[in-house]
């Protein structure tokens, strides 16, 4: 063969011909050089011909792991998207990423490894696909942190990418009334504190899961999967979907033949994530009570795409405008399942044209306004109009005041009858096992304020997690009579209460948080969306600040804890701590 075949693809093929008019692709390296020659010496032996080594190379994200059924689908969706892209014209690589699950990469250090492996997952990608200059990515988005990370890899890296949402699992409740995981998460805290008994408990553990797939309910993975569409990094009409159904794997063969033409067409992914793709996505957010993790990932995807976009102001600028149009669990009767039948993203979007940028272009290359133009309307008992929502009351609200002067962000449902002032004593613990203790040995008491503090990003480090403790307070009985404060994160599942998550600045760099003692009165005000301690400014900044209770010296979390930014800044890693503007790059929100 010759050298002119080699670079344009054998005579007379899909490729060569596509290949003889197009723009150069990254990856196409000089021939004869010596990247070039043991690249092909590689690929060669894998079997892929000089006609394949011509097309756009695509790498196909995948988080496959055996520890958790959100993942344990993901490899038999590989083959299907490997011929999808072959087909279109494209060389697929599959590339591995960490995988974390809340339920089960959570047991160690107590969920401190969580958030930090959505950044490691970022990494991942960045090596691979930079590295070794693919054209394009397909990422098969499945739990948590892997739809952020995916589109933040994307934002950072600048390649045509498409997020396939890799669905939800089947639950026992959706088959027969029975539990799905959120009942399991909820039940554990009663098991806990001796309400329910641990055989009752294994009795719902045996059967709620019922296939692969995230949790069944607008959880994180859920949410961020509905947020990738409204996004534009997701095509249209592909969130929510049950697992392994047949419009999931229609999402999957389409997003492998439109990535090549994405490619082809000199696309890439800052052309979709804009800012004005950002406010759409918040304002969907709001619109289906998302999870409150929604804030830290959008704010996240905005700095890896170096937008100048603050997600926490726009998430307080538009509380007032977006009503609640579902209802779907935790927030609410429905199930995920009911949202997608009833349209699931599209429906939602459908409704909310005049709060949305409807001249935004996603990976489909239609504007969102061509993309709902033919929409038909939902069924009203899930997705209601803007005219008659479930709720005019924000779903997501980013609270400020002495106690979180950079902010703290509290879920509400949608039943609107909750008290939304709570006024009282803190409890100051250092972490959600220490809490729980106290509240099994009757320290707790109504009318009482739960802090748990020195679980933010650098006191966790890692942000960990505290929803086990406002599940177990359910299971006391007081879920609606104390309220809990934390710089630690919440589950996407959590809605119990009035709860406070991830208060900045948090409590191990100085933050009021640090400074509280037990007895301080602490108000809570959702009209005013406030948090305060009722404690003289002077007299609180003079107090020491409590120590966290933790030990990262080495590993993952002492490099992490090195190198996190703030809440405000998405939690992103960022090298340069005290970086020239003092700011997060694209950022408007946040020291760096």
């Amino acid at each position: 063969m010759t050298s002119q075949q080699i670079t344009s693809g054998a005579p007379g093929t899909p490729v060569a011909e596509a290949a003889a008019g197009r723009r150069p692709l990254r990856s196409d390296l000089a021939v004869g050089s010596s990247r070039w020659a043991v690249r092909r010496a590689q690929w060669r032996s894998l079997g892929i011909t000089d006609e394949e080594m011509s097309r756009p190379k695509i790498a196909i994200v995948n988080s496959s792991s055996d520890l958790a059924a959100c993942f344990a689908h993901l490899d038999g969706i590989v083959p299907v998207l490997k011929k999808a892209i072959r087909d279109a014209g494209g060389l697929p690589f599959e590339i591995r990423t960490a995988a974390p699950s809340d339920f089960i990469t959570s047991s160690g250090a107590g969920g401190r490894y969580i958030l930090p492996t959505r950044d490691l997952i970022v990494a991942d990608i960045e090596v691979v696909v930079e590295g070794a200059q693919l054209d394009g990515m397909v990422a098969l988005a499945s739990c948590d942190k892997t739809a952020p990370a995916q589109i933040m890899a994307a934002g950072r890296l600048d390649v045509p990418t498409i997020v396939v949402a890799c669905g939800y699992q089947h639950s026992a409740l959706a088959e027969s009334g029975g539990a799905d995981i959120e009942d399991v998460f909820l039940h554990a805290g009663h098991t806990a504190l001796g309400r329910t008994s641990v055989d009752d408990l294994l009795e719902m553990t045996e059967g709620a899961i019922r296939g692969p797939g995230v949790c069944a309910g607008l959880g994180t993975a859920n949410t961020m999967h509905m947020a990738a569409e409204a996004l534009g990094m997701a095509l249209p009409g592909t969130t929510p979907v049950r697992a392994d159904s047949p419009p999931m794997w229609d999402a999957v063969d389409r997003a492998g033949r439109r990535i090549v033409e994405l490619v082809l067409e000199g696309g890439s992914a800052r052309q979709v994530l804009t800012a004005a793709a950002v406010r759409n996505a918040v304002v969907l957010m709001l619109a289906i009570g998302g999870s409150i993790n929604s804030v830290k990932h959008l704010q996240a995807i905005a700095v890896e795409a170096e937008l100048d976009v603050d997600v926490w102001r726009l998430y307080e600028e538009l509380a007032d405008t977006v009503p609640v149009l579902t209802a779907v669990r935790p927030n609410g009767p429905h199930l995920i399942e009911q949202l997608e039948d009833a349209g699931g993203t599209q429906a939602v979007l459908a409704e909310l044209t005049g709060l949305l940028d409807l001249d935004a272009v996603g990976v489909s290359g239609r504007p969102l306004r061509a993309v709902l133009a033919r929409i038909p309307s939902p069924d009203r008992t899930v997705v209601r109009s803007v005219a008659d929502p479930f709720s005019t009351r924000p779903s997501i609200v980013v609270v400020r005041g002495s106690l979180a002067p950079d902010g703290a962000i509290v879920k509400l449902p949608v039943d609107q009858d909750r008290p939304d002032r709570f006024r009282g004593p803190a409890r100051c613990y250092p972490s959600r096992e220490t809490a729980i203790a106290a509240l099994t040995a009757g320290e707790v008491q109504p009318g009482d304020v739960v802090v748990l503090r020195g679980m933010g990003l650098h006191g966790g480090p890692g942000m960990a997690m505290a929803s086990a403790f406002v599940f177990a307070l359910d299971g006391a009985g007081l879920g609606e009579e104390v309220a809990v404060v934390t710089d630690g994160q919440l589950s996407g599942l959590v809605n119990k209460g009035i709860v406070v998550g991830e208060v900045a600045p948090e409590a191990a760099v100085g933050g009021p948080l640090g400074r509280l003692r037990d007895g301080d009165v602490i108000s809570i005000d959702l009209t005013t969306r406030t948090v305060d301690v009722e404690v003289p400014p002077t007299e609180l900044a003079a107090r020491e600040v409590a120590p966290a209770d933790t030990d990262t010296s080495r590993g993952w979390l002492a490099v992490y804890d090195r190198t996190v930014s703030t809440a405000l800044c998405g939690s992103v890693l960022c090298p340069r701590p005290e970086g020239p503007t003092g700011r997060c790059a694209g950022t408007t929100g946040g020291d760096r």
